[in-house]
């Protein structure tokens, strides 16, 4: 380990080992740390459709097509009365093969990331803690680290890339990372093997559930060895607030959710039960003075739509290039280096709107669709994550009147 590089990437999951690679590979001289040992366990298994063009980028998508990672080609919702939607088949939509993705085991994904910025000339250490980053005023200068065998090695870079995840080191530290209001959400999850599953193209989808109390939702995301990944999510109070034990919490979730349980009455848990809570939160700006913020580390808006691998890869790649480009000019301001953010900040609103609009008590999308049936290309772009282009909101301009109209509907009666 040097006492100085070009760039220190903090955080080895998708957004860090996106963007290291892609300094290494434009040869910017690239330290990559992650705090785990690899592989380690990580939650977020469903992948967007539109990761597709950073895999691209990476050159990983032949090991992403020979491994043994569920292929997703849809997703599909399942009301609280237990009624299925018609699946989202994203070919139907774009019948290129981008439109097909996978349900990747985390472990096995982000080591693939890893050992691939490794392999275009990052140098990328495990088991490495950052235990500061280093400032001169404003100006972010390096970090001091502690490697496994205890030793402190202080570091000094151009540019810091925090890829911490939730930790979000950076942010953190400024007092600039915020926990939605509005989403305060907890989730409760485990695995199981031999899950009901349908068969043919819609066997690997996602699956979303409502609870009949519509107090909570379910995800079911199929993964290989016929191991699923079930989680609830709800409103941290009520999910977690004097409810008992983790199991038992599930336990009581699943008994309102008949429609899972019958996909789960004769599987088998193979895991303990896990609890993550209020994680939806932003950022007030994605850099700064020889600082950038990517990934989870940027912000989480929610679960449902499976954006936060895409968010990560995407917002590592966009990154790299700013860095790039900050280093070739010699200008790693945080005007410079956060100049990818306002573009992605416009496009993941829309996925914001969309979670604001599922936790509407009154939305369905089986009824949208059927009064609108022309907006189902548009919403399925969302759900692939096609969403960085002039007009990809649109759908919200029928939408939101639609739902003002339902909830008057609701009023009167």
């Amino acid at each position: 380990m040097n006492s100085s590089y070009d760039c220190i990437v903090m955080g080895g999951a998708p957004a860090g080992s996106t963007t290291a690679a892609l300094l290494a590979e434009a040869g910017v001289q690239t330290l990559l740390v992650e705090r785990e040992k690899f592989p380690r366990f990580h939650i977020g298994e469903s992948l967007m459709p539109e990761t597709y063009w950073t895999l691209e980028r990476l050159g990983v998508l032949d090991r992403m097509r020979s491994s043994s990672f569920v292929k997703k080609e849809s997703v599909q919702f399942v009301s609280q009365s237990g009624r299925q939607s018609v699946p989202f088949f994203f070919k139907e939509h774009d019948p290129r093969e981008c439109s097909q993705t996978w349900q990747v085991e985390r472990a096995k994904f982000d080591q693939m990331l890893f050992d691939n910025a490794a392999e275009k000339g990052a140098e990328c250490h495990d088991e490495t803690r950052v235990l500061e980053v280093l400032f001169e005023g404003d100006r972010a200068t390096g970090v001091k680290l502690q490697t496994a065998d205890d030793t402190s090695h202080k570091i000094v870079a151009q540019v810091v890339v925090d890829a911490t995840g939730g930790h979000t080191l950076i942010a953190s530290t400024l007092g600039i990372r915020h926990v939605n209001p509005s989403l305060r959400k907890a989730s409760v999850w485990s695995y199981f093997r031999g899950a009901a599953r349908d068969s043919g193209p819609n066997g690997g989808a996602t699956v979303i559930f409502h609870t009949q109390s519509r107090n909570a939702w379910f995800w079911s995301i199929p993964l290989s060895d016929d191991i699923t990944s079930v989680g609830v999510v709800g409103d941290n109070d009520y999910l977690l607030k004097g409810r008992g034990t983790p199991e038992k919490i599930f336990r009581e979730e699943l008994a309102d959710c008949p429609a899972l349980a019958e996909r789960l009455a004769g599987a088998e848990r193979t895991d303990k039960v896990r609890v993550v809570k209020e994680f939806s939160y932003s950022t007030e700006r994605a850099a700064g003075d020889g600082w950038v913020l990517v990934g989870d580390a940027w912000g989480f808006i929610d679960p449902i739509y499976s954006s936060g691998v895409f968010f990560a890869l995407k917002s590592g790649e966009l990154a790299a290039d700013c860095i790039v480009e900050a280093l070739r000019k010699g200008d790693t301001s945080g005007a410079q280096l956060g100049r990818w953010a306002d573009a992605f900040v416009a496009g993941t609103q829309w996925v914001g709107r969309l979670v604001a609009v599922f936790y509407t008590p009154e939305f369905s999308f089986g009824r949208f669709l059927k009064e609108h049936p022309n907006h189902r290309g548009a919403l399925t772009d969302l759900l692939i994550g096609h969403i960085f282009h002039e007009g990809a909101g649109q759908i919200f301009d029928d939408m939101q009147p639609w739902l003002e109209e339902v909830k008057q509907r609701r009023d009167e009666r």
